[in-house]
């Protein structure tokens, strides 16, 4: 469609509708591109109302997405976006517009960048941080190669707070020559002041390249001189570029710094980038600008952390769906029953890694604000520095999800476990967690953890085990432990008043048989219960065991079940090495594996599950009744098998 045709006749995504990729973006006017940011706007509403996901980080960057592929020439161009919940303004402007109903949804597009979807998503991304690493890599293999390519990492201020960011960036200033480009997207407007036409006006002159040949030449000029006075031109230069625009830190690190400038004015982004594409300087250049979570969407605005990641929602009003409520979150019950222990113990901290609202701390700073800390995205020191506190008589307890938990293994083998300071953590979205796909799934915690000596390591079966195992968790006092419960709500059971500590390293049987023994560990037990029922119906007769601890193991129930059963099935949300493995050890040295006993581990396949309903996930992971029972009929090789096989859908 021509854009020459009369406003009455064009479409409302005119001009996005001639951009099905950045090469055809290019060859717009200018003067198109503030129209176009508002129906990518748009659109990217639009979306989101329908299929949830991340809307305020996205809106944030219509204007920045715009001027990068404008000016930059992707995708031979390395575009990186950190953690990438920014990317979907940037999947639409290439080639993605026709799928991008599909986001998070099964088969659908990814809710991150993905390197298997596009060759615009240069490096997949969901943890924060990685972009300049990343980016350093890729821009160190362009000078071997000898290719002549820009690398352009984008990557917020929240994501700065992590110490990652700066080891590449230190990196990166000490190379000879690594031309690399960092846009520090400050939505926060945290680091900088406000901005405006004078520093727009300053980020041109010295991103320009009279300043910078100046500059250069100023240099070779300047080590001509005493060392003196060497170091006197290079604080001038420092000044007046560095301490005037509020970049010092970076300057320190080895970076050219240029800003603040608006990142939603694209007057202002336009020419700036385009100095930067064109600068001949060697060393990596950063480019501070700021930006608004949720810009051009009112209710994303005023409430930036309710809009951060949102369920589908009216786009007139603004109100999130919200699914019919059975039973409270685990989230909020560790929340809640916290607090009740935290009354009675003023021991009690909290530690968190920018995630209060994810684990609900956020309510446990509401009322003792002095004894919750949001260390930011910083994993790795959020576990020394609560092993510190542990040190000094504090009963600290971390609440992370299990795949952040995964960046401060190192702290917790060494700061925590080889001290045995009793740190509590406590490991949200355990198991898979359905739309946010392999990069947010809790598979590996029950592994990593259940390998070191003398961790205590617990899995809630439900909301009530929960509770006893907050209180179990804060009664220990001379090892760490740990306790890991799943998205979502809990199962609907009546709640204890308080939590009682259980007797550390002891399981609990449900209901007895004779034939088969299923011992779950974790949130499977109520697939385990059902598979039991069905097992019972054709003569079956099932054990349904708990056994709440993956370490220390009940030797006394497993050597029970082992005995008296035909087959020993185990069930767990992990990963290979973890309970199963474990379980296996112990009854390899016991003997039962020279006997008649059929042990058959079940756990998450030894692959990434891609993102569906957390209920198909673990269809696909051969973790539901049916597979439960399946599992249990093949080991027996039960001559009804084929019967009840044929009854199953594919």
């Amino acid at each position: 469609m021509s854009i020459t045709e009369k406003p009455e006749n064009l479409s409302k995504t005119h001009l996005l509708d001639l951009v099905p990729n950045p090469q055809e973006l290019r060859k717009l006017d200018r003067a198109d591109l503030p129209q176009l940011a508002k129906q990518l706007r748009q659109e990217t509403i639009d979306t989101v109302s329908v299929t949830g996901g991340h809307l305020g980080a996205g809106l944030g960057v219509i204007e920045l997405t715009i001027a990068l592929h404008y000016i930059f020439n992707t995708p031979e161009d390395k575009l990186i976006w950190d953690v990438g919940h920014q990317s979907y303004p940037h999947k639409i402007l290439t080639g993605r517009r026709p799928q991008i109903k599909s986001l998070r949804k099964s088969g659908g597009l990814s809710g991150f960048t993905k390197r298997s979807e596009s060759v615009y998503d240069t490096f997949g991304a969901a943890h924060s941080s990685t972009s300049i690493s990343a980016g350093l890599g890729m821009a160190v293999a362009r000078n071997l190669s000898g290719h002549k390519n820009h690398v352009i990492c984008v990557i917020g201020d929240g994501a700065m707070s992590a110490g990652m960011a700066y080891e590449a960036m230190n990196n990166a200033g000490s190379l000879p020559s690594s031309r690399l480009i960092v846009i520090l997207n400050d939505n926060d407007m945290s680091i900088s002041p406000p901005v405006g036409a004078m520093s727009a006006y300053l980020a041109r002159l010295v991103s320009g390249k009279t300043y910078l040949s100046l500059r250069e030449v100023g240099k070779q000029l300047a080590r001509k001189l005493p060392i003196y006075l060497q170091y006197k031109a290079q604080h001038i230069d420092e000044y007046a570029r560095g301490v005037r625009t509020g970049g010092m830190l970076f300057e320190e690190l080895g970076f050219y710094y240029i800003g603040p400038i608006d990142g939603h004015n694209l007057n202002h982004l336009l020419p700036v980038l385009t100095n930067v594409r064109n600068a001949q300087c060697e060393e990596p250049i950063l480019l501070h600008v700021v930006t608004q979570k949720g810009k051009g969407y009112k209710p994303a605005e005023i409430a930036k952390d309710k809009y951060h990641g949102v369920s589908t929602f009216n786009v007139m009003t603004g109100t999130q769906a919200k699914a019919a409520v059975r039973a409270p979150s685990y989230t909020k019950i560790f929340s809640k029953k916290l607090i009740a222990q935290a009354h009675k113990d003023d021991k009690i901290v909290a530690v968190t890694a920018a995630m209060p609202s994810g684990t609900g701390l956020d309510l446990f700073q509401e009322i003792f604000p002095d004894r919750m800390f949001d260390v930011g995205i910083a994993e790795q020191h959020a576990v020394t520095f609560a092993a510190g506190l542990a040190t000094e008589g504090y009963k600290p307890v971390v609440a992370i999800y299990s795949t952040f938990l995964q960046r401060a293994y190192d702290q917790i083998v060494h700061d925590v476990a080889i001290q045995s300071l009793p740190v509590r953590f406590a490991i949200d979205r355990a198991g898979l967690v359905g739309a946010d796909g392999p990069t947010h799934a809790g598979s590996f915690d029950i592994t990593f953890l259940s390998c070191l000596p003398h961790f205590v390591v617990m899995a809630a079966s439900d909301e009530a085990e929960l509770v006893h195992m907050i209180a179990t968790s804060i009664s220990i006092n001379d090892r760490p432990s740990a306790f890991r419960y799943p998205r979502g709500e809990g199962e609907g059971i009546p709640l204890p008043e308080k939590g009682v500590p259980l007797a550390i390293g002891k399981g609990r049987i449900l209901q007895e048989g004779t034939k088969i023994a299923l011992l779950s560990f974790g949130a499977r037990l109520k697939e385990c219960l059902k598979a039991a029922e069905k097992l019972n119906e054709i003569n079956l007769s099932t054990t349904v065991a708990d056994a709440r601890f993956a370490k220390p193991l009940d030797h006394e129930l497993i050597r029970t079940l082992a005995t008296e059963h035909q087959v020993l099935i185990t069930i767990e949300e992990g990963s290979i090495g973890g309970f199963a493995s474990h379980v296996m050890h112990f009854l390899a040295n016991e003997g039962f594996l020279d006997t008649k006993l059929k042990v058959r581990p079940m756990i998450l396949p030894d692959s990434f599950i891609d993102q569906d309903t957390p209920e198909l996930m673990y269809e696909k992971a051969g973790l539901n009744a049916d597979a439960i029972v399946v599992t249990a009929l093949k080991a027996l090789e039960y001559e009804e098998k084929t019967a009840y096989l044929k009854k199953q859908p594919p």
